[in-house]
């Protein structure tokens, strides 16, 4: 029987990293060797510093510069945690591993678009990417593309250009103009070799960026195989928002989480003291179900943070034991030691206001999402069928609140929706539980390794809008798996094109996505049943009905665990994070009088 093993895995693997690079096409930049087929030491290192200093591609942080706003909005959002999560970095590892490297950058084009532009491998650890390419959905993402390109699951070219190059927006080049006449007044340049603040010397118009369309190039995502992982966009193409013309940007960019509920009229660029004229302005923290598990000193973006400590010294920062707090240093005594970076009490109280602004602003984006989340899913009716001598019946209706896509949606197959329903008597003692957790977190469903290993019951009346990926095996039926593909037989596995077309059967031949999303404006009902030999006798009987929402199940870190984890985290450390995430959306008690 599997048990639920937990365990810290070092992430890179040198031998997989090097089947990876060279089967998926991606390769770092060529260095000179000594003639023995090996690059000298350093070389490598050498050869993406070059390239990082060509500087191609602007870094938010030059962006900053003008835009602090739009800036510490997006540097907390999940554009910005794209390439960041270490469980989107595992998994896009295990189905690299899984595939003998055939599976390329279908996954990571969508989540370190510059990266990928820049050559880098496929499968490696943050540490050896470029600066920008850690920035995940970075501006230039969304602010260098000059096409529209439409549903191509994330395959878009960026315009390649130091920070001085044209940049592609909604509104075209007038205010830009109109401060580079002023250029005295805000202080900026538009050459490499004047004093002054470095600004795109125009602003082109792109009316793509406005659209859904220009949303569905990552947020519609598609195999070679027919295999339809992510169906955002088409979801939205018959929706009835779409109908009344509300567009993406109107409910994720607007003034709240997921309503159309209009923009604010703000000034979009700020130099020194200086402003630009008002305007729309669209916020750019793109909230949602995610949520970053990585320190805090790592995560949001945070220049002050970078130039403070490394990556490596933020890992050694104890913020939970209260590092740089007066209730920590005041108990703090001379023998006691702290990594070389820590040892002075000064560092550690200047890390600590760095992580209060950081923590503040992870807060704020969380209540946001839940905000949207709260938006999106909605408790309706409770409906109590039956309370006798025979038991109990009831029913609870579960609303999608919103109408301009399936709720969830995205990565279905991997989103937790579920309600936790606890029956208890007149005396509190619980007589019926579903949606309770295993010890791992999971919901005692098929994929609970409790469950499989037969140490707990399968919960028969779970309610869960999670969908499920159904492989086709070799003789025909179909089982679930976690991670949805079908396991090779042959010596060198890779991932292979349908041999016909997917219309002929109305889904891929390899694997599909069996839905239980909510459609918009629509609703389902969990129906639940207490036995009569369940009951205490001790009546009245109260219903306790919770709607929650978690980002992804523990046992999908068990699936992949065996690849390690970027940032030096346990597949232990990470399960727990994400319970700890888990948002109680609704809440609702009832009160049951038995006949």
């Amino acid at each position: 029987m599997r048990k639920p093993v937990w365990g810290t895995q070092s992430f890179l693997v040198l031998s997989l990293l090097t089947i990876v690079s060279t089967a998926a096409g991606r390769a770092v930049a060529s260095s000179p060797d000594d003639g023995s087929g090996e690059l000298p030491a350093g070389a490598a290192l050498e050869s993406h510093r070059a390239v990082f200093e060509a500087d191609p591609f602007p870094r938010a942080t030059t962006c900053r510069t003008c835009h602090p706003d739009h800036y510490r909005e997006w540097s907390v959002s999940q554009h910005a945690y794209a390439q960041i999560s270490p469980i989107f970095n595992t998994l896009q590892g295990t189905i690299i591993a899984a595939t003998n490297g055939t599976f390329g950058d279908f996954c990571i084009r969508c989540h370190t678009p510059v990266g990928m532009r820049l050559g880098e491998p496929v499968f490696a650890p943050n540490s050896q990417r470029a600066p920008v390419s850690v920035e995940g959905v970075t501006c230039i993402v969304c602010h260098r593309v000059n096409k529209a390109y439409g549903k191509v699951t994330g395959r878009r070219r960026l315009v390649a250009g130091d920070v001085f190059e044209p940049i592609f927006g909604p509104t075209g080049n007038e205010e830009v103009e109109r401060v580079l006449e002023e250029r005295d007044t805000y202080g900026v340049v538009t050459t490499p070799n004047e004093r002054g603040r470095k600004i795109h010397a125009e602003a082109t118009l792109f009316e793509p960026i406005s659209r859904p369309g220009f949303c569905a190039s990552c947020h519609d995502v598609n195999f070679v195989t027919g295999f339809r992982l992510e169906e955002a966009f088409s979801e939205y193409k018959g929706s009835p928002a779409a109908k009344r013309g509300e567009t993406c940007q109107d409910c994720h960019m607007g003034t709240e989480p997921g309503e159309a509920k209009g923009y604010r009229d703000e000034p979009v660029a700020k130099m020194g003291d200086e402003e630009t004229r008002v305007r729309k302005r669209t916020t750019h923290m793109w909230v949602g179900p995610d949520f970053p598990i990585v320190h805090p000193g790592i995560f949001p973006h945070n220049p002050e943070a970078a130039e403070l400590a490394t990556t490596d010294e933020w890992l050694e920062f104890d913020h939970e034991a209260g590092w740089g707090t007066d209730a920590f240093e005041d108990r703090v005594g001379d023998g006691t030691e702290f990594p070389a970076r820590w040892s002075s009490a000064d560092d550690r109280y200047d890390a600590r206001d760095i992580l209060d602004l950081q923590l503040a602003l992870r807060a704020e984006a969380f209540a946001s999402g839940t905000q949207l989340l709260r938006t999106g899913y909605r408790l309706g009716e409770v409906i109590v069928d039956r309370a006798d001598e025979k038991g109990l019946r009831f029913r609870v209706e579960v609303k999608n609140g919103a109408d301009g896509h399936n709720a969830p949606t995205g990565f279905i197959g991997e989103r937790m929706v579920f309600l936790q329903v606890t029956v208890t008597d007149a005396d509190g003692e619980v007589v019926f539980v579903s949606g309770d957790l295993d010890p791992n977190g999971d919901v005692r469903d098929l994929h609970s390794l409790y469950v499989h290993n037969g140490e707990l019951p399968l919960d028969r009346q779970l309610f869960n809008l999670q969908s499920r990926f159904l492989t086709v095996n070799v003789r025909g039926s179909e089982r679930e798996q976690v991670i949805a593909f079908n396991y090779s037989v042959d010596p060198l596995p890779y991932a292979r094109p349908s041999v016909g077309p997917a219309i002929l059967t109305g889904r891929a031949p390899g694997a599909r996505t069996h839905r239980k999303t909510i459609e918009p404006g629509g609703h389902r009902w969990a129906k639940y049943e207490v036995k009569a030999s369940e009951l205490s006798g001790a009546p009245p009987y109260s219903a306790n009905i919770k709607l929650i929402a978690g980002m992804v199940p523990p046992n999908l870190i068990d699936a992949i665990k065996g690849m390690g984890f970027d940032y030096g985290l346990s597949a232990r450390g990470i399960a727990d994070a994400v319970v700890a995430g888990h948002r109680v959306l609704w809440e609702r008690d009832v009160a049951v009088e038995v006949d």
